[in-house]
Formats: structure tokens, C-alpha cells, sequence
């Protein structure tokens, strides 16, 4: 049994050490798409509890040491970093900040119900926007912990041995968003970003020890306004590194195509692979066959780097290619999201 059992494991070994992996940035999709025809949207403010939350939102703030004003000011950072983020964007015409609606949520720490579609098309007709960016929550959640540390002070008559108090204080900034397009009923997002900030402070007491956490106030505002931006480029396309095997054994032509494409010279080692791609032996020809899928994704060639795949694949049993067609057709499903975002 535990012969059989190796069989897999030395079959896995012997493709590793016949290939090596490369490099290749690929651009995605931004993880948001909005019609191309959208080009005036309306950011809103929806996070204000109303007042049945409002007893749960001020016990809330009293057990976590909150200050009064700082969701009201976090809120109008976050809303801020979403205005720039958006306004910087050649996607939209205009952004327009509608500050004087007035909404309020029935949600404490989660997303509250979408707004109703009669109200976002009476919001984008009386504003003149095609689309509401909302922010649909925001909250802090303050906890703070306190310990000790013998220490000693110094004085006129000697050091002392007196008690240190330590507090530190941990404020999660949570921002929930939501995307409306009145023209097709669809809801293109919801989202919530967290991030957490982290103070501390010292002192001969423990009320000391909370007043040497100074600038608390400023951190939020500008975790706040960073939530805003984070949420914001949802809509931009983004690089991402991704890894690719290609097989450098089977024939002198691919040891020196190996050579050739760690130079970089990738082209001179395809014409090396092409050559292999009517060897004989099906195992190498199958490599071949691979490695011009490689190249051809290289060159930005997707259908040509699938066609390749297939055959490597379906004439000559080359098993990674099967998996490599079901990677290519992802990217080409990608490019095809990514053409449409990019439409101006």
C-alpha cells in the first residue's frame, strides 16, 4: 500500500524539477462595475440611528468611552475620503455631495435595509444623478484595558516604589457602503470596510493614565477619511503578480530556451518550443505545445495561449494544460469586464 501510495508524490516531483515558474503582472477588473453611461452620481449620508437605536447607540458610546461628537465627525471624514476619491476619477462627469438629505437608520452595527426604489429615484431625478453612492453605517466600538507595573519615582530623598498605571485603548472604525442604480433596480455593492486603531497611554492613576492617549479624536478622523478612499478605488482596476509554470526539460532545445528566457529573451526561446511542438514523442511535443501557451499569454495572445493549451492537452495528454485553459479562460472572462469598465 505505502508503494502506491508514493506513486503520486514521485509523479508530482518529477513535473516540479521539469519546470520553472515565471513572473507575470495582469491587470483585473476593478471588483465594482458600473455602466459606462453613468456619469453624474450623488453621494448620501444614511448612518444616523434613528430613535429607537439612539438609546442602544448612547448606552453604547457610555460603555465604550466614546467621545459625543466622534461618529459625527468620523462620518463626515469617511464621506470626504469617498468625495475625493470619486471627484479624482475621470470615471464620472460629477460628483455631487447631497448634504442636505436627511436620513436615519433602524441597524445598529450591521447594514440597515436598502432604501426603497421609489426613493432613490426621486433622490436622482430632484438631484439630476444616475446613481447614489451611500454610506449605510458608521460606528466605533471602544474597549479599554487597564494594568500595573511596579516602578519607582524619583524624589529629593530617594527613589520611591510606587505604582504604574497603564490603559490601552482600542477603537474599531467600521463604514458600511451601498451602490444604487435607479436605471436597472440593481444594487452594485455593499461593502463594509473595518479597521481598527490602537492608543495607549501611563500614568500615577488610572485617569492619567486615559489622558495620556491624546489625539485619539484626529486618528478616527483620518482612519475615517482613509475608509472612504479604500471603499472609493472598489471602482479602479488593480495590478496583481501572478505565477506561471513553464517545462525548461525534455530536449537540448529546451535547456537552451531555459537559458534564452532567463535572460529574458522569451521570443528567441518560442522559436525553440515550436520546434519541439512536432518531436516525435508525445511528452515532449505536449511540453512544447505548453510552452507556447506560455508565450502567447506573454505577448498578451489569450486566444492564441488557449488554443495551445487545448491541444496540449486533448492530442497529447499534457495534464497541465488542462488546468492552464481553465486559468486562461478566467483571464479572458476578466479582459472582457475590464474592456467594458474602461469604456468611456
Amino acid at each position: 500500500m505505502k508503494k502506491y501510495l508514493l506513486l503520486p508524490l514521485i509523479a508530482a516531483a518529477a513535473v516540479s524539477c521539469a519546470t520553472q515558474e515565471l513572473y507575470l503582472n495582469v491587470t483585473q477588473p476593478a471588483p465594482v462595475t458600473i455602466a459606462p453611461e453613468i456619469k453624474t452620481v450623488g453621494i448620501i449620508d444614511r448612518s444616523t440611528p434613528t430613535d429607537q437605536t439612539k438609546s442602544l447607540d448612547a448606552l453604547d458610546k457610555f460603555l465604550s468611552l466614546e467621545g459625543a461628537d466622534l461618529d459625527s465627525i468620523g462620518t463626515l471624514e469617511a464621506i470626504k475620503g469617498v468625495t475625493q476619491e470619486l471627484s479624482a476619477n475621470d470615471r464620472f462627469s460629477e460628483v455631487k455631495l447631497l448634504s442636505g438629505l436627511k436620513f436615519k437608520t433602524s441597524s445598529l452595527g450591521g447594514l440597515p435595509a436598502p432604501l426603497t426604489w421609489e426613493q432613490v429615484d426621486g433622490i436622482c431625478r430632484e438631484n439630476g444623478t444616475q446613481a447614489l453612492f451611500a454610506l449605510e453605517l458608521y460606528d466605533t466600538d471602544t474597549r479599554v484595558n487597564y494594568s500595573t507595573a511596579k516602578t519607582s519615582i524619583k524624589t529629593p530623598l530617594g527613589n520611591i516604589p510606587a505604582l504604574e498605571h497603564n490603559a490601552s485603548m482600542e477603537t474599531l472604525v467600521k463604514t458600511g457602503w451601498r451602490i444604487y442604480s435607479p436605471s436597472d433596480r440593481a444594487i452594485l455593492d455593499e461593502h463594509i470596510v473595518a479597521e481598527s486603531i490602537v492608543f495607549s497611554g501611563h500614568g500615577i492613576n488610572p485617569v492619567a493614565a486615559v489622558a495620556g492617549m491624546i489625539n485619539r479624536k484626529d486618528a478616527v478622523k483620518e482612519v475615517s477619511k482613509k475608509a472612504g478612499h479604500v471603499y472609493a478605488i472598489r471602482l479602479i482596476p488593480y495590478r496583481l503578480r501572478v505565477t506561471r509554470d513553464y517545462f525548461v526539460k525534455g530536449t537540448d532545445n529546451f535547456k537552451v530556451a531555459k537559458r534564452r528566457a532567463q535572460l529574458g529573451k522569451w521570443d528567441e526561446a518560442a522559436v525553440l518550443w515550436e520546434k519541439e511542438t512536432e518531436n516525435p514523442k508525445m511528452k515532449v511535443a505536449g511540453r512544447a505545445h505548453y510552452n507556447m501557451a506560455i508565450i502567447s499569454e506573454i505577448n498578451g495572445n489569450l486566444d492564441d495561449a488557449v488554443a495551445w493549451a487545448q491541444k496540449a492537452y486533448s492530442d497529447f495528454r499534457n495534464k497541465q494544460g488542462l488546468r492552464y485553459v481553465r486559468i486562461l479562460e478566467n483571464r479572458k472572462y476578466n479582459e472582457d469586464v475590464l474592456r467594458y469598465q474602461e469604456q468611456r
